[in-house]
């Protein structure tokens, strides 16, 4: 990082999960740095995307879905969410971001880049930087400090231009009141559902079977199993071998001070009236100008509350300008050094920044504090046990590790040294192994990746290190028919009943559009016609539930449409559904709601505003992708 944050290094060791940071790796990637002439994927107005970069963004994407999803993410699922596409879109986009804001020449100062990389917790002791920390946490991803700042540098100035083209969104009354309306309209329709369970006289053929299973084989494909043979080395288990001796305490917290102490902080609000980085003195000096009749109105005693979500050109202003609790190095200097000298209550002169005038409203102070020996001995004790077994945990593990190569080498050496060694049942790469590793789905992808009887390296996973080595695979395979009859033979009795509902649901929607009454039909068919009452469009639908197909089509009826264009599935079945009637809401609850609609649709605005943005400068640009990618 900056030279001031590597130096402010501490001598002892930490395993850190990465956290904040891992939104910037998953968007932006980081193959990039090491890449020279390597394979191109894209080229964005003349300006390179490499495999590398590719590589990088896509399987972060991946890791922070299996993060997400679990065991739930597999390839048919991948495919599904084009993450391919996905990884590559957000790389063409960043790309274009960044030449915009060359355009515009907004820049990142060291300063900003230094305040932004301290803020980040995964950098942080007790809400301190630690500079070691930071360096560790780069080593992991194997990132050096100038790459890592490059990539939070981009990622800031993407910010400026995001704020830069946002900065006139606003929601005006007339939009509020539309949208109270169009969210409070309540409809009452009348329904019918087929459910395809009541067709229980389907019995297919074996012929029908075999074709059925012939037309649809991969759906029964076995997937691939392994079995493993692993060590987990646990620190939790090494803390005994620990001694921690009073002065080893005293020594870290003598030399650890800084970050024992509670940093001053404070709560303000503020209303900016915003200036384009580029605005000549006029323009500047009529803002300040209007910020000074916003200050004597709020030292006569006008509610800052109101003056801010009056006349404040920031997103806070739906708060009142509230900026909650923040350090001092958590604001631009010329912001920060003004309201850290105010009184609790006090209302500042304009304040220029990058971003234009602040009128600050400081709300509350809370002072520096201290935490004392006594109170921090505990806790310092508990942080140097953990690391010293953690540390012991790994030497162990690089020891075994080490000493085996091949074959039974791993049994040998841990027999050797007394460690358990677990072999799994099989098991495949979705399910992962049930001997109670707590991030199973990790430890399978991984496993899944070694050859047969290989030896993997040292893996750190949740609740430990481990070394882990596969002893039998079974590939992937289609079964036998008379294996999986009986499960195909409910599947096919499954899609035919559907097919049957399907079939007479259009039959009585077409007798229906030929005007002949519901209720004989329905009579014919034996089925009840079930009244919803009235619902509003994001509610519950009595009778049915949340069923979001149905509660668009049902808005979309109206006397003169009664009947939707097909019918309606659902997981119960498939749904006819008729016009019955429609209520608008009165005005009396607008005002109440005011507020809290605006700032939705301010924030729905924010996503439109610049994805139509980003779209506009995309048809504006050259952008071609190698025809060899993806092959």
């Amino acid at each position: 990082m900056l030279r001031f944050l590597r130096q402010s290094a501490t001598s002892w060791l930490i395993k850190i999960i990465l956290g904040a940071i891992v939104v910037v790796f998953v968007f932006w990637g980081v193959g990039s740095f090491r890449a020279q002439r390597k394979a191109r994927v894209a080229l964005v107005n003349g300006e390179t995307i490499i495999l590398d970069e590719y590589r990088e963004a896509y399987n972060n994407i991946i890791e922070q879905l299996r993060q997400r999803l679990g065991n739930n993410l597999n390839d048919d699922m991948i495919k599904m969410l084009n993450v391919k596409g996905q990884a590559l879109d957000m790389l063409i986009d960043k790309k274009l971001m960044l030449q915009e804001a060359t355009k515009f020449d907004l820049r990142v100062t060291d300063n900003e880049l230094a305040d932004a990389i301290r803020q980040i917790e995964a950098f942080q002791t007790d809400d301190k930087f630690d500079s070691q920390i930071y360096k560790n946490v780069l080593n992991r991803n194997r990132l050096t400090p100038e790459e890592f700042e490059l990539i939070q540098k981009e990622a800031m100035i993407i910010e400026k231009i995001r704020s830069f083209i946002l900065s006139n969104v606003k929601v005006s009354e007339q939009e509020a009141i539309e949208w109270f309306k169009w969210e409070n309209t309540s409809v009452n329709v009348d329904f019918v559902l087929f459910e395809p369970g009541r067709y229980d006289d389907i019995n297919p053929t074996i012929d029908e079977i075999s074709s059925f299973f012939e037309d649809n084989k991969e759906s029964y494909k076995i997937d691939a199993m392994i079995k493993v043979r692993y060590l987990r080395f646990d620190p939790d288990a090494y803390k005994s071998m620990v001694e921690i001796t009073d002065e080893d305490i005293n020594d870290y917290y003598e030399n650890n001070i800084e970050k024992f102490k509670t940093e001053k902080t404070i709560e303000a609000r503020h209303i900016l009236l915003k200036l384009d980085p580029n605005s000549n003195p006029e323009t500047v000096e009529k803002k300040r100008k209007t910020a000074l009749d916003i200050l004597k109105l709020a030292r006569e005693g006008i509610d800052f509350v109101e003056l801010a979500k009056q006349y404040s050109e920031c997103p806070s202003r739906l708060e009142g300008g509230y900026l909650g609790e923040f350090k001092k190095n958590a604001m631009v200097k010329p912001f920060a050094e003004k309201a850290f000298q105010m009184k609790t209550g006090e209302i500042s002169e304009p304040v220029r920044t990058q971003y234009g005038w602040h009128i600050i409203k400081v709300e509350k102070i809370n002072e520096e504090t201290a935490i004392s020996f006594e109170d921090a001995e505990d806790k310092i004790r508990n942080k140097l046990v953990e690391e010293r077994a953690t540390n012991l945990a790994y030497e162990e593990a690089e020891a075994v590790y080490d000493a085996s190569f091949e074959g039974d080498d791993l049994i040998k050496n841990a027999e050797a040294r007394g460690i358990n060694i677990i072999t799994t049942d099989f098991f495949t790469k979705i399910d992962g192994p049930d001997t109670g590793i707590k991030n199973s789905s990790a430890f399978a992808s991984y496993a899944f990746n070694l050859s047969l009887m290989e030896i993997g390296d040292i893996q750190e996973f949740e609740d430990g290190y481990y070394i882990v080595q596969p002893v039998e695979k079974i590939p992937e395979k289609i079964p036998d028919l008379k294996d999986v009859e009986e499960r195909i033979k409910i599947d096919l009795i499954e899609q035919l009943q559907d097919e049957k509902a399907n079939k007479y649901a259009n039959e009585l929607l077409v007798a229906l559009r030929d005007s002949k009454p519901l209720d004989k039909e329905c009579e014919k068919l034996n089925l009840d016609i079930v009244t919803t009452g009235l619902f509003k469009r994001n509610n519950s639908i009595p009778h049915i539930g949340f069923e979001q197909e149905i509660s668009r089509a049902a808005f979309n009826l109206s006397n003169e449409n009664m009947f939707p264009e097909a019918p309606i599935k659902e997981e119960k079945g498939y749904y006819i559904i008729r016009f019955k009637d429609r209520q608008e809401p009165e005005l009396n609850g607008f005002e109440e709601e005011k507020e809290k609609i605006k700032e939705k649709l301010f924030k729905q605005k924010i996503v439109k505003t610049f994805d139509a943005w980003l779209s506009s400068i995309r048809k504006k640009s050259i952008i071609s992708i190698e025809k060899s990618f993806g092959e």
